[in-house]
């Protein structure tokens, strides 16, 4: 109840963003290996500041 209203940490949205460009780049598969192709692309660019933050993290815990 009480995290209700919690909001996002950054790590938590670009994990998000990245589940659900690779969840697009593997529906596309299917259809337009090309516009898959972007989409993973897309989701790849993300890794690098995904973990830099989990560094970050796990230096401040």
């Amino acid at each position: 109840m009480f995290g209700l209203f919690k909001k996002k940490t950054e790590l938590e949205q670009l994990s998000a963003q990245y589940n659900e460009l690779m969840k697009q780049a593997h529906a596309l598969s299917t259809q337009d290996r090309t516009k898959s192709d972007a989409k993973h692309a897309e989701a790849e660019a993300l890794i690098p500041r995904i973990e830099e933050l989990k560094v970050k993290e796990e230096k401040s815990s």
